[in-house]
C-alpha cells in the first residue's frame, strides 16, 4: 500500500525535479492543485505582503494571492451510482458518512480545522469554518471516464441549472462512484485534487475526488476503516486534504512552500498517533459523532509542522 504511493510520488517528484535541472533561466516551483508542482518562469519566486499581519518563515510562503475568509460553503456534486454501484462504499452510507464530515458539527469550526486559521492574506485570516450547503446529483452526464475539463464542466452544469448556487466563497466537491476515472491520473498519479475556474464571470473554486475502493492500495491508508466504509473513509481523508488546500490556496497563488507543496500536501500521508476501534480501525479524529482518519495538516505557526489539532504537538510521521 505504501509502496505504491511512494512509487507515484517519485515518479512525480522526479519529473519536477529532472525538469529543474535542465532549466536556463530563473523560475520556480508553483503548486497545481493535485500533489506536485510545475516550474514557472513568469512570475517571481516569491511576492512579501505588503499589508496586513500575514505569518512567515514556518517553512510555507506567501505568494500574494486571497485566501478564502468566513465561512466557507461547501458543496457536493454525487457524480455516477450512489445507491448501488459496483462496490458496496457506492451507496446511501457513503453519502450519510460524508456529509456528516461536511456538517455542522464535522470539519467545520473543529480543533482539526483551525490549524488552516494560521493562513491569512492582506485582507483576512482563514476562520477553519465550512459547511455544506448544498448537494445535487449527476447522473453520469460525461460518462464514466472524465477529463479535468469534464470536472469543470460538470460544475459549471450544476450552477447554470440552479441545482447549486454560483457562489465565489464555495468549494464545488465533484465525488465520483467507483467505477468513473479521472483520465488525467486518479489512482496513478493522485487521489483527488482542487483548482478553479472562471465560470459564468465569477471564480469558482472546485476539487474531484473520487471513490477510493477504486484503488485502495493507491488511495486508501487501511481497508479496515473506523465506519466500516472503506470507500467512504477514504475519501474522507482525500477530501479533507482539498479542502484545507481549497481554503488556504484557492487560486494557486498564496500558501505553497519553495517545491511547490500546499500546506496538505507537506502532510500527506502522515496521521500521527491513533487510536484503535473494537474492529481493530485507526482513527485519530472524532466529529459529527463519527471516528475518522484524517491527515494531518500543515500549521503555519511555531516554526511549522504536521499537527492533528491546532496548536497540537508536531509530528514527523
Amino acid at each position: 500500500m505504501r509502496i505504491l504511493r511512494l512509487v507515484i510520488l517519485m515518479v512525480a517528484w522526479c519529473v519536477a525535479y529532472a525538469s529543474a535541472q535542465t532549466a536556463r533561466q530563473a523560475s520556480h516551483m508553483v503548486p497545481t492543485g493535485k500533489g506536485w508542482a510545475e516550474e514557472n518562469y513568469d512570475s517571481p519566486a516569491i511576492t512579501q505582503p505588503t499589508t496586513g499581519t500575514v505569518t512567515t518563515g514556518n517553512g510555507i510562503s506567501y505568494h500574494g494571492g486571497p485566501i478564502m475568509p468566513g465561512t466557507v460553503n461547501i458543496y457536493y456534486i454525487w457524480y455516477g451510482n450512489w445507491s448501488n454501484g459496483p462496490q458496496p462504499s457506492d451507496s446511501a452510507s457513503t453519502v450519510t458518512l460524508l456529509e456528516a464530515l461536511a456538517g455542522p458539527s464535522g470539519l467545520n469550526g473543529s480543533d482539526y480545522a483551525k490549524i488552516n486559521s494560521t493562513y491569512s492574506d492582506n485582507n483576512a485570516n482563514v476562520t477553519g469554518k465550512a459547511v455544506l450547503q448544498g448537494t445535487t446529483t449527476d447522473n453520469y452526464s460525461h460518462g464514466t471516464k472524465l477529463r479535468d475539463v469534464s470536472v469543470q464542466d460538470v460544475v459549471a452544469s450544476a450552477i447554470s441549472s440552479g441545482s447549486l448556487p454560483q457562489d465565489p466563497n464555495g468549494v464545488y466537491f465533484v465525488l465520483t462512484s467507483s467505477d468513473v476515472n479521472e483520465t488525467s491520473g486518479f489512482c496513478k498519479k493522485y487521489c483527488g485534487w482542487h483548482t478553479h475556474a472562471t465560470i459564468n464571470n465569477v471564480d469558482i473554486k472546485y476539487a474531484f475526488v473520487g471513490n477510493t475502493d477504486r484503488c485502495p492500495l493507491a488511495c486508501e491508508q487501511q481497508t479496515n476503516s473506523p465506519n466500516g466504509n472503506s470507500g467512504a473513509d477514504g475519501m474522507a481523508s482525500v477530501l479533507a486534504h482539498e479542502l484545507e488546500e481549497a481554503i488556504s490556496d484557492p487560486d494557486l497563488n498564496a500558501w505553497y512552500d519553495s517545491s511547490g507543496l500546499e500546506n496538505a500536501d507537506k502532510c500527506a500521508w502522515k496521521f500521527g498517533p491513533t487510536q484503535t476501534t473494537a474492529s481493530g480501525a485507526q482513527y485519530n479524529q472524532t466529529l459529527a459523532g463519527y471516528n475518522w482518519l484524517i491527515q494531518m495538516n500543515w500549521e503555519n505557526r511555531r516554526g511549522g509542522g504536521c499537527a492533528q489539532i491546532l496548536g497540537g504537538t508536531f509530528y514527523t510521521y
